[in-house]
């Protein structure tokens, strides 16, 4: 039975387990089958690395400090987009990306801390 290379259709020589005929189409073939997904996972991540930096941005004192809505939104900060939730024994739930998260408080400011 003879081979084809899954990408180009090329014979291909080599293992019997070999399922590409070069290093360029199993890429190429990898690449469109993750296109999709890979994008998502993309836009995703660049959406938490600005959320961090913007959240980064504010010089803490004891490792919190106090900020208003308009200023995070100003530096492009998108409250869609966290890595996780920690709610205390009060109830109080802070939104966190990474170890940097936010507290969300009344008039529309919110305190900003670092997790040690």
């Amino acid at each position: 039975m003879e081979r084809t290379c899954l990408e180009c259709g090329e014979k291909i020589r080599g293992r019997a387990d070999k399922k590409y005929c070069s290093d360029h189409c199993r890429n190429a073939y990898n690449n469109k089958v993750n296109k999709d997904g890979k994008n998502l996972i993309r836009n995703v991540n660049n959406r938490l690395r600005k959320n961090y930096r913007v959240l980064d941005s504010f010089p803490l004192k004891e490792g919190k400090t106090k900020t208003t809505r308009t200023q995070l939104m100003r530096r492009g900060f998108d409250f869609e987009y966290v890595t996780n939730l920690y709610t205390t024994k009060k109830g109080t739930t802070y939104f966190f990306v990474y170890d940097l998260g936010y507290l969300p408080l009344d008039n529309d400011y919110y305190m900003i801390v670092k997790r040690e």
